[in-house]
């Protein structure tokens, strides 16, 4: 691989500045890690991670000097998060860990940007870039990132065991950058330790699992993980990749970028009981467990369709389960339909849900209270259903209508 890369990244703008004030008098300063990675396939997103010779203590003294702001976000660990104009950069310690169990690690300071490499998870993440340009590579990541390979450094298992996250990270970045099949050593590894696992917090799998599911080659990889049996431990429930597969190629008809949310509904949400399993699993925050409520019902409202709905089966839905949920819900029954991913009738039927102005309800309580019933139970009775009554109508507009539809409701 060609390891040029253009040295005005590193002089201009922000960063320049940041390496600028922590470089010289004895100290280092590098870029590191997956901004070296992305830099290196042509991607550029601004998220610069440094790693520095200097103690915490000296970062913070050279940033205060300069006037940037900062931040010591991960002191315990020598990060610490510098400011300049407007944009943070984590900016870390050399380190070499001293204990690890899984999960957390001791650390001590040091001065070797190689052991701080090694240390890392996989070679393609363990590049880093001096102040010159120049890519430091002590792991073959190069050779690894030319191939599309992603691979643990050194022994893969003892990798896993000092954080067992590492297991899901293996396979999002095989989603991820990868090409062909995975590395076997660190896919034999990911299996045997797979136990560990379950001491993960909850929030970390979530995180991990959402970034797999929005990576592009998601289909591929969820399928080997299944096959491994890893993502039924996670989940504490069965999952259905050919599904999120079918969604996937969709998605791809459409021109739309990823849902992870929504593929993770369409591989694992497969009855009602799942929301709260879910829920528990990966503690899904309130707004996705109603998504995943929504899309349940509405799915199941759907249970069983090889075409799409009418258009007023489609304003009902729209009105009854909102935008989203309308989309989602038709997105599930293309994936359970069998249909082509291109299909016409899905694809017109997305766009309508998607273009048509939500049907709103033109009565409220007080039309009701204004034709002499009472404030109460009898209200409420009495709009639900001159609702039904309006969406069986086909949501009319016009007032005698409307006038027709509530005289109904009264006098039933």
């Amino acid at each position: 691989m060609n390891a040029a890369i253009d040295p005005g990244v590193l002089t201009q703008g922000p960063l320049g500045e940041v390496l600028r004030v922590l470089n010289g008098d004895g100290e280092e300063t590098r870029l590191v890690g997956g901004a070296v990675r992305d830099l290196l396939l042509g991607k550029h997103n601004g998220d610069f991670d440094l790693a520095t010779t200097a103690l915490p203590d000296v970062t913070i003294a050279r940033a205060r000097a300069a006037g940037f702001g900062f931040a010591p976000t991960g002191i315990a660990h020598g990060t610490v998060t510098v400011i300049v104009e407007g944009q943070p950069f984590e900016v870390t310690t050399l380190r070499e860990d001293v204990e690890t169990d899984g999960r957390h690690a001791k650390v001590q300071f040091g001065r070797d940007f190689r052991l701080d490499a090694l240390r890392r998870d996989f070679t393609i993440n363990a590049l880093s870039l001096d102040a010159e340009g120049r890519v430091r590579d002590y792991a073959g990541g190069l050779a690894d990132l030319e191939a599309r390979r992603v691979r643990f450094i050194g022994e893969a298992r003892q990798r896993i065991r000092e954080d067992f996250l590492r297991i899901l990270r293996f396979f999002r970045f095989s989603a991820r950058y990868g090409e062909g099949a995975l590395d076997a050593e660190g896919f034999a590894a990911s299996i045997a330790e797979r136990d560990g696992l379950m001491g993960l917090s909850r929030e970390r799998v979530r995180a991990e699992l959402l970034k797999l599911l929005a990576a592009p080659r998601a289909g591929e990889v969820v399928s080997l993980v299944c096959e491994a049996g890893l993502l039924t431990r996670l989940l504490a429930g069965a999952a259905d990749p050919a599904r999120l597969r079918r969604l996937i190629g969709i998605e791809a008809a459409r021109g739309e970028e990823a849902d992870p949310l929504l593929r993770l509904a369409t591989l694992a949400l497969l009855i009602q009981e799942d929301v709260e399993r879910l829920r528990d699993r990966l503690r899904l925050s309130n707004a996705e467990c109603e998504r995943f409520v929504t899309l349940e019902r509405s799915a199941e409202s759907l249970h069983g369709v090889v075409a799409p709905p009418s258009l007023g089966d489609l304003r009902v839905l729209l009105f009854e389960r909102g935008r989203r949920g309308a989309r989602d819900a038709i997105s599930l029954a293309h994936v359970d339909s069998g249909a082509a991913p291109d299909d016409a009738r899905f694809a017109s039927a997305y766009r309508f849900v998607g273009d048509t102005p939500l049907p709103q309800l033109p009565f409220s309580g007080a039309d009701i209270v204004a034709r002499g019933i009472g404030p109460g139970k009898r209200v409420g009775e009495v709009l639900k259903a001159l609702q039904a009554k309006w969406i069986r109508a086909g949501f009319p507009k016009e007032p005698e209508t409307l006038a027709r539809l509530l005289d109904e409701a009264l006098n039933a």
